[in-house]
């Protein structure tokens, strides 16, 4: 069995392909619906399918965990991704699509909190946000590079689909030399916490503003790559243009997710994702000013990811330094619910934009979304939120 600085790879590993799958994904399936004549809300609801998988599959989550320890969950969580992943060519209908979609959130939710969980409640704290750094940069990564793959739809429709399939069984074989591990706590959790919806009141009531960065990145990251594709065909940018502005957005945050994991060390959650919030605001105003500009998209994209393309990372963080250590899972699944929530809204919100608005710059909906997560963060009082270990 492999050691534990290998199995930390092992499990970014993991989150990358992840990443890669979910990038791919969105943009793929907007534009095959889109140039099908599919209607942009139509397209936006269809977008949903990955995020609602995760909510279904969230409350469902702690118990397993706790019986059968990281491994399983991660293992058959991948699985299941793979499996929908090749199921894809097989039929092109709208509800089968939109049920793949499903157990795909569900695969990857269950990848997600077992690959979050272990990493998060064994990590010190000193090195806390540099290691939850290291998860937001990789799945980045993935998701930056998952949009390129729509250029093989000039190939082959089906390519895409075997391309991500194939990457995903190779990665996921490497969890079969990883030793299985229990949370440390599962055997108390229930008798200390109650059970998981008392657990999830205490975790809100504790370290609710932590979780709203997860929120706007749900919403800011779906609707980035599920309606700029749609919005950026209408506006007359080409598809082969789009598929290299949208990774732009993750590209950005790589350059940025480790030392802004290393500054919140350093300087706190709270004070650096004000910071990245404040000129994450400034790029999408740019952006919407812009948008007919080509050069401008891909410029306030890339310094857009550098600055909020880390709020997941950095929301994870910030709960974890709030929360005491057997709240974490809870925490986690949490963050999850949340994130879906904002994905789930961004491209059904989105669509409907771009449908009833079509002479406003949909970017103004990111500008109000990201207004509203700063203002919130802003007003709640720092010494509330003080952070602990």
């Amino acid at each position: 069995m492999v050691s534990t600085n290998t199995r930390f790879w092992i499990l970014i590993l993991l989150v990358t392909i992840s990443g890669f799958s979910q990038g791919m994904l969105l943009p793929l399936l907007s534009i095959i619906l889109e140039q099908n004549g599919i209607s942009s809300s139509v397209n936006g609801l269809h977008a949903t399918g990955i995020y609602l998988g995760v909510l279904i599959a969230s409350p469902f989550m702690e118990k397993p965990l706790q019986k059968f320890g990281y491994k399983p969950i991660i293992m058959v969580g991948g699985l299941l991704v793979i499996i929908s992943m090749a199921l894809f060519p097989f039929w092109q209908a709208l509800w089968f699509w939109f049920v793949l979609r499903v157990a795909i959130g569900i695969g990857d939710q269950m990848l997600h909190f077992g690959t979050q969980t272990w990493i998060t409640t064994t990590t010190p704290k000193e090195i806390r946000g540099r290691r939850v750094a290291y998860y937001g940069m990789f799945f980045g990564l993935g998701f930056a590079i998952g949009p390129l793959m729509t250029r093989l739809l000039s190939i082959h429709e089906a390519a895409p689909f075997i391309v991500s399939a194939v990457l995903s069984l190779v990665v996921w074989s490497a969890m079969l030399v990883v030793r299985n591990e229990v949370p440390e706590e599962s055997m108390n959790i229930t008798a200390q916490t109650g059970n998981t919806f008392k657990r999830f009141s205490q975790t809100a009531k504790i370290a609710w503003v932590a979780l709203l960065p997860a929120f706007g990145y749900g919403f800011l990251e779906a609707t980035l790559h599920s309606t700029f594709p749609i919005y950026g065909m209408r506006i007359g940018h080409e598809v082969g243009i789009i598929s290299l502005i949208i990774p732009c957005f993750a590209a950005g945050s790589l350059i940025t997710q480790l030392p802004l994991g290393i500054l919140s060390d350093k300087i706190g959650r709270r004070s650096t994702l004000l910071y990245v919030l404040s000129g994450g605001l400034f790029c999408f105003i740019l952006a919407a000013i812009l948008e007919d500009s080509v050069p401008a998209l891909f410029l306030t994209f890339t310094v857009a990811g550098m600055l909020v393309g880390s709020l997941y990372s950095m929301g994870i963080s910030y709960m974890t330094d709030l929360l005491p250590n057997v709240l974490l899972p809870a925490g986690n699944l949490m963050i999850s619910i949340i994130f879906s929530i904002g994905s789930i809204s961004g491209p059904f919100l989105g669509g409907v934009f771009v449908e009833l608005l079509p002479d406003v710059s949909f970017f103004y909906l990111i500008v109000a979304i990201l207004l509203f997560v700063t203002a919130a963060i802003y007003f709640k009082k720092e010494e509330s939120t003080s952070e602990r270990g």
